[in-house]
């Protein structure tokens, strides 16, 4: 069996702790239902990274190039320091800092983004930028780092790797074989002091050279020190003009919150009034159709009533002339 993936593995160490071992005895469960003993077993021995840790992990898994980065420049300042060349060596430091100081940013940025962190407040930044700081002197801890595999924050002695005299151990036995040699020509004897003092003043000057790169680290840490007072004075400046900007808004949204509802009163009031006057003109038109209907109503009464009128009119003026036919008729018999 291969074992676990790359990807399941980081999948865990993205895993904030609090949550690891829960998530990790799951992966181990799901393996050992596939019938994977050999990733099941894998995974088991994978222990839960601290907070610090955590975070460099995943850095390193989020955001790869720039631990690549940083793994380059531990490299190339390891080579300038063995081999001792000042202005590349500062120049190398000066990148070092503003390559940690950036990464620190990164993390915070990772850790934001990430629903079950620690608040910003309570994550050990210092750790974090302690253990990339260790990275450049010791190239164990920077492979850990670039795998995102780290299980505990590493501290930072010291820059670069300090070196070392070769020195050699002379034992019983060289003496011996020094005795057996042929014997040297006249001044021959001096060598050995000669070569003796020669080391000693490549000590000398190597120590010289350790030396001068620690005061140089050290003044290039006040130097950073400083670069970081200078930062947050500005920030704090810059915290200044944004909180005065933030309460002019603030003023400026109650202003506006207030007028809103001023016109939203006044809406209100015309809304009702417009509802009044609906009411109003609904019941007006109910009335004009009752009174049109009245209207009609009493023109057909007219209307018939006339009718009636000039019938009995007829009537009347027949009877009558009726009676004056019989009326004629009768003086006339007589």
């Amino acid at each position: 069996m291969p074992g676990p993936s790359t990807e399941l593995v980081q999948q865990l160490y993205r895993t904030p702790p609090d949550r690891f071992v829960a998530a990790r005895d799951a992966a181990v469960a799901e393996a050992r239902r596939a019938g994977d003993a050999t990733t099941a077993r894998q995974l088991a021995r994978l222990r839960r990274p601290t907070v610090a840790a955590w975070l460099v992990n995943l850095l390193a898994i989020r955001r790869p190039e720039l631990v690549a980065d940083l793994v380059q420049l531990a490299d190339a300042l390891r080579t300038a320091q063995r081999e001792l060349r000042g202005p590349r060596l500062r120049e190398l430091s000066a990148q070092r800092r503003a390559v940690v100081g950036a990464l620190v940013v990164e993390v915070r940025k990772l850790a934001a983004a990430e629903p079950e962190a620690p608040p910003v407040g309570r994550l050990p930044l210092a750790e974090v930028e302690a253990t990339l700081n260790a990275a450049f002197s010791d190239a164990e801890v920077a492979e850990q780092v670039r795998a995102g595999r780290l299980l505990r924050a590493a501290s930072y002695a010291g820059f670069g790797e300090v070196p070392r005299p070769q020195l050699r151990l002379v034992t019983g036995d060289e003496e011996e074989r020094e005795e057996a040699r042929p014997a040297r020509r006249p001044g021959t004897q001096r060598e050995r002091p000669e070569a003796a003092f020669r080391a000693d003043r490549t000590t000398s000057r190597t120590d010289r050279a350790a030396e001068r790169a620690e005061q140089a680290e050290r003044a290039a840490q006040r130097a950073a020190r400083a670069e970081r007072a200078r930062q947050r004075r500005a920030l704090d400046r810059e915290l200044g003009r944004a909180q005065a900007d933030q309460e002019r808004v603030e003023a400026e949204l109650s202003e506006a919150t207030a007028q809103e509802q001023d016109g939203a009163a006044v809406l209100d009031g015309i809304e009702a009034e417009l509802a009044e006057l609906e009411r109003r003109r609904a019941v007006a038109e109910q009335d004009l159709s009752r009174a049109k209907l009245a209207r009609r109503a009493a023109e057909r009464a007219v209307t018939s009533a006339r009718r009636r009128a000039g019938e009995v009119e007829a009537a009347i003026e027949a009877l009558a002339a009726e009676e004056g036919d019989a009326d004629a008729g009768v003086g006339a018999a007589d």
